[in-house]
């Protein structure tokens, strides 16, 4: 079990003072941190189709990139060349050991565990991320510089990558094994591996305004919300015929403002839309189903464990209805099943003591028997 250890200060301290404002080093963060996977499995991970990786290296002096999957490697020599996976907390349940320690960050804002393998000389190159990300490191030594925020111009190295000019460090620092880089969004950086290494990268991703509204749109004419057309019975004789008025401006925007103050329309979105993962899941069927009963008998003896990245939430608006969010579904179980989806979307591993109200209702074991069927939950062996 993997343990978050701050040593120069506290969690809330972090929260107050580096979240989303300023980079900043823990060491040993992770005492005597061992690797969660083993070179081998992440290239095997590699080679998989469902699977985003990608390979970064220079040719000639020029920067590289190739999208997975891979068979070979023999191609790229010693030493300069990273090879990066996406979502690795998805496929492999020792990496995803890496996301508890986080949780004082809510899951919602979670993206993935991306590993990235390194030949000593081997990195991306000098970039700026929009994402929050906690770079733990692993097995090896890695130099990183950390720049800071400002008018930082980007340009395409590669068609695939995208770096930015020479920036003055105000963090250059060599990581060791269980050193974690905290960087927020919009610090340039550049990370070079000084001998063959693994870094592990915990990121937080926000959605932006534009997404939000987007899928807000595409999730209102899904559910055939918001058809009933502008009107505007008893009104004046226009004087200008080019003229979008205040009182037909006022209009038109409550018209857009009545969805966004429907407050179960919204929740049910955010729930719907938040807990969809952009990487797929490893789910793993179940060859021989199993019915509720055997589920029941089951859960006595072994704990269910949540397949990694599967994302399940619950919002205040809706709880009360028994309503949770998974996988991008709305689930409703009425409000006597309230503590059994707070235990469903709070934990990762489920035992009878948990969901002990839940279990007695039905829809609510019927619904769990079906995504252990499905392979959202497994039973531990």
């Amino acid at each position: 079990m993997l343990e978050l250890t701050l040593s120069d200060f506290s969690i809330e301290h972090f929260m107050q003072h580096y979240w989303q404002q300023k980079p900043v080093v823990l060491r040993q963060g992770f005492k005597d941190f061992k690797d969660l996977i083993s070179p081998e499995e992440l290239a095997g991970l590699a080679c998989e189709e469902d699977i985003d990786s990608r390979l970064v290296y220079k040719k000639r002096g020029k920067w590289q990139a190739e999208n997975g999957p891979f068979e070979s490697y023999d191609h790229l020599g010693k030493n300069g060349w990273s090879l990066i996976v996406q979502a690795v907390n998805h496929w492999s349940p020792g990496v995803a050991q890496l996301v508890p320690p986080f949780a004082f960050i809510p899951k919602w804002r979670l993206d993935d565990v991306m590993i990235s393998y390194s030949r000593p000389g081997g990195g991306v190159g000098p970039h700026i991320d929009l994402y929050d990300v906690f770079i733990c490191q692993g097995s090896g030594r890695r130099q990183w510089r950390v720049g800071d925020r400002g008018e930082h111009r980007q340009f395409a190295a590669h068609a695939a990558l995208l770096h930015v000019d020479p920036f003055e460090a105000i963090i250059d620092v060599e990581l060791l094994p269980g050193d974690i880089l905290y960087i927020p969004p919009g610090f340039p950086h550049d990370g070079v591996s000084l001998e063959t290494s693994l870094s592990y990268s915990v990121g937080f991703r926000g959605k932006s305004a534009c997404d939000m509204l987007s899928g807000f749109a595409d999730y209102v004419i899904d559910k055939e919300r918001g058809s009933t057309l502008f009107s505007d019975p008893k009104r004046p004789i226009a004087q200008h015929q080019g003229h979008i008025n205040a009182s037909d401006f006022a209009r038109i925007r409550a018209q857009l403002q009545s969805l966004l103050d429907d407050d179960a329309l919204v929740a049910d979105f955010a729930g719907s839309f938040l807990s969809r993962t952009k990487c797929q899941l490893d789910l793993q069927e179940l060859d021989e189903p199993m019915d509720a009963a055997d589920l029941l008998v089951n859960l006595k003896t072994q704990p269910l464990v949540r397949t990694g990245g599967l994302r399940c939430f619950y919002l205040d608006t809706t709880l009360k209805q028994g309503v949770c969010y998974v996988d991008g579904e709305r689930h409703a179980f009425g409000a006597n099943a309230k503590a059994g989806i707070k235990a469903l979307c709070d934990h990762d591993v489920l035992t009878t003591t948990l969901l002990r109200s839940a279990i007695k209702q039905p829809d609510f074991v019927r619904a769990l028997t079906q995504w252990v069927n499905a392979g959202y939950w497994y039973f531990k062996d």
